[in-house]
């Protein structure tokens, strides 16, 4: 499918880099420096207009703080994890919760449910970090791209479909603390995307659900397996 001017670096585990054809970049799950799946190249941030984060476990907020307190890009979260971001000196924090929709930088982006725990290691503590969510974010050349974040599949998917229509779709399939492919299946079946971008997999030996796995499930669907560090642009094609 045509990309119409974005472009899309998957980071690793569920990291994805995006530029916006007007030239603004977005992160979503900012866990990059400390993530074994990141190549070296892209350990370190250059730039960052906009952060999206799902949810508060360490293996997607873990370069959130240094790299806000870096870049001072919009942080985008629900209010539970904003809050806790604010504390430790993260600054431009656009907090919404799910249904609401808002214009961020050049995009829009929309929260939606996930089926999923949240909580903040801070230290010895565990705190409370709200509820995990995805993302729907639409371009201002028409594409929309939906993050699930770490979820499980939800009958609600549907509803994702029916009021947004994602083209393009990445779900985890990793398994044991996400879906796995049998799951992701049924989200593809919900949800009837163009294209599916497998995440949450391979990270750490537990996560044993594959992309392959996922395309004899959904033979007639694009299921694009990225290379961590590599760009894609204009189109993604199987």
């Amino acid at each position: 499918m045509n990309l119409k001017g974005v472009q899309l670096t998957w980071l690793g585990h569920a990291t994805f880099r995006i530029e916006t054809p007007a030239g603004k970049t977005i992160i979503i799950d900012p866990w990059v420096m400390n993530n074994p799946a990141c190549p070296p190249s892209e350990k370190k941030v250059k730039k960052v207009d906009t952060m999206l984060i799902t949810h508060g476990h360490g293996d997607h907020i873990g370069d959130a703080v240094e790299i806000a307190k870096q870049h001072e890009p919009q942080v985008v979260g629900i209010p539970e994890l904003c809050g806790w971001l604010e504390k430790k000196g993260v600054k431009n924090t656009a907090m919404m919760n799910k249904g609401g929709t808002q214009l961020v930088g050049d995009i829009k982006v929309t929260m939606v449910h996930a089926d999923h725990s949240c909580g903040i290691q801070d230290g010895d503590q565990l705190v409370y970090g709200g509820e995990a969510c995805g993302y729907v974010v639409e371009f201002d050349n028409g594409v929309k791209i939906y993050h699930a974040g770490d979820t499980n599949v939800f009958g609600d998917m549907a509803i994702i479909r029916e009021l947004y229509a994602p083209e393009i779709v990445m779900i985890p399939v990793g398994d044991h603390f996400t879906m796995g492919p049998r799951e992701a299946a049924y989200a593809c079946n919900l949800l009837k995307p163009k294209t599916v971008i497998p995440m949450h997999f391979g990270t750490f030996p537990m996560l044993t659900g594959s992309p392959a796995e996922l395309q004899k499930l959904v033979p007639d669907l694009n299921v694009v397996t990225l290379k961590p560090g590599v760009t894609v642009r204009d189109s993604i094609a199987a």
